[in-house]
């Protein structure tokens, strides 16, 4: 991988991460493009640039981290679910991340949904307000675990989860962003222990790219994250819906004419 392309991964990370778009589907597309040969570096690369989307959360919401314990319980709740899961169908999970196909269905399936969420949104606008509980930070937890299918989205999975518990469309963004910090940081941090567990070596090459990478998702997460709050709370989940369909009919019919595609 060269460091152009780290770039552009790193950009197309930064984008899609907080987006209900998928970010896994857009670095199929960005690596397919790119020619970037799969190994187990470039895999851990993806996942360990997530630490500078995770630090721009952190940067832009820095008071709500130093709010109260009762924050962290509540992201804690929402986080269980994700390690559950993990756990329980780690090998299941893996086998999905090899099929292509499966990421440009649920791209699909998710748009289709987003153009009629949009409706659920007008009737429970009056309804938030009030302190997230424990039993919704949970809910919110468990919706966020149907993103473990590649395509589906984590962002998409836990904003749909949070106005089903009665959040606004901006607010159930923001918690997803929150959610997003712990879920991502245990990502990262297992993905770096099972890459050094089984001999792989980081070179200092590798830490360049880590470094360049993580500095760029960063910039570009906060440009992102700012965007789409000040969208969402105006236009709505349609225009995200129109592109899922458009991105996952192309990796739809890119499979289907026979492309390589390789996943993460």
């Amino acid at each position: 991988m060269t460091i152009l392309q780290a770039i552009i991964l790193a950009i197309i990370e930064g984008i899609t991460e907080f987006l209900p778009v998928s970010s896994t589907g857009h670095m199929i597309i960005g690596s397919t493009i790119m020619g970037i040969q799969q190994d187990e570096f470039v895999k851990l690369f993806t996942v360990a640039i997530q630490f500078g989307t995770i630090l721009s959360v952190v940067v832009l919401y820095w008071k709500r981290f130093f709010q109260s314990l009762d924050f962290y319980l509540k992201l804690l709740a929402g986080f269980i679910p994700a390690v559950i899961a993990g756990l329980l169908f780690k090998d299941y999970i893996d086998m999905l991340l090899e099929n292509v196909l499966v990421v440009g269905v649920m791209l699909f399936l998710g748009g289709i949904v987003f153009l009629f969420i949009d409706r659920l949104a007008t009737t429970i606008e009056d309804s938030d307000g009030q302190p997230l509980s424990y039993r919704q930070a949970f809910t919110i937890g468990v919706w966020q675990c149907f993103a473990m299918v590649p395509g589906v989205s984590r962002s998409a999975a836990t904003i749909i989860g949070g106005m089903t518990q009665g959040l606004t469309r901006k607010h159930a963004a923001e918690f997803s962003f929150f959610l997003a910090v712990p879920t991502m940081f245990g990502a990262t941090v297992k993905s770096i222990y099972d890459y050094v567990k089984d001999g792989g070596a980081i070179t200092g090459e590798h830490y360049t790219l880590f470094a360049i990478g993580n500095v760029v998702a960063f910039v570009v997460a906060i440009i992102a994250i700012r965007s789409f709050i000040t969208f969402l709370t105006k236009h709505g989940f349609g225009a995200f819906g129109w592109y899922r369909i458009a991105i996952g009919g192309i990796i739809i019919a890119l499979h289907f004419a026979g492309v390589s595609m390789q996943m993460y």
